[in-house]
């Protein structure tokens, strides 16, 4: 089986492919403040608890947008399963056109494109990440990476309003009542959703002028499934998206 790690801003997610095939994900909170050996504590336990024995997992794969963490789940990957893991780059192969991948692009939006194209190989492919934050990356037909739009993420967006206002509370993301709230938490939900609905269509439309043609859309991360009713534009809501790059990746560099 192998291992796919997805160090992100705010957790690390941990999920088991077995040719291929999904079979179950863990999520912990990124802290670059603990040590090494405390997440060793959390990962084994974790993966014991799954059933996972080190003689189960064969291969493991990292993506990090952390460059403090790497190095400490690499660690732990190898002392738990006695493996090397592949850590992503913008060398490993991804089935894009290597010269077209920015050099600042992150090698979760790069997992993203990957398994895009592979899912779409003839069609130009937008991936919406509703993460810590907001990425609209796309690829086109031929593997070529045509760009990434970043903003903040929905959850980013509200802590900040929350900590910089004195009267506004912390609210729930959910869907809106109407765009016009009456109290703090709709006014709150209507700005929020609905705006970042706006602004993701806004963008998609913005590149297919650009392109001139029509994007196949997937929206992937922790809140889009529950902001994609506000998008008709989303062709598809995946939330293992990410993964199943890693898992692809992993596939391209045996």
């Amino acid at each position: 089986m192998l291992v796919a790690c997805d160090i992100g801003n705010t957790n690390i997610v941990l999920a088991l492919f077995d040719e291929g095939r999904f079979v179950d994900s863990w999520r912990v909170y990124t802290d670059t403040k603990k040590t090494s050996d405390e997440y060793f504590v959390v990962f084994n336990a974790l993966f014991r608890e799954g059933g996972i024995k080190s003689d189960m997992v064969d291969s493991a794969i990292i993506s990090s947008v952390v460059p403090n963490m790497t190095r400490s789940v690499e660690k732990n990957i190898q002392r738990l399963f006695h493996i090397q893991p592949l850590i992503v780059t913008h060398d490993v192969k991804t089935g894009l056109v290597r010269s077209s991948i920015p050099g600042e692009l992150g090698t979760d939006i790069l997992s993203n494109l990957a398994y895009a194209h592979y899912e779409k190989p003839d069609e130009a492919v937008m991936v919406v990440d509703f993460g810590t934050a907001l990425t609209l990356s796309a690829v086109n037909s031929r593997g070529e990476v045509l760009g990434c739009s970043i903003a903040p993420g929905l959850v980013t967006a509200v802590n900040a309003l929350f900590g910089s206002t004195a009267q506004l509370p912390q609210v729930e993301l959910k869907l809106p009542d109407t765009p016009m709230g009456r109290d703090s938490q709709q006014s709150i939900r209507g700005g929020i959703m609905l705006g970042y609905a706006g602004l993701v269509d806004s963008i998609i439309k913005r590149t297919e002028d650009e392109i001139g043609e029509k994007l196949w859309v997937i929206a992937t991360g922790g809140l889009s499934q529950t902001i994609s009713p506000l998008i008709p534009r989303l062709d598809l809501v995946d939330g293992l998206h990410t993964l199943k790059g890693l898992s692809l990746i992993a596939s391209l560099n045996k």
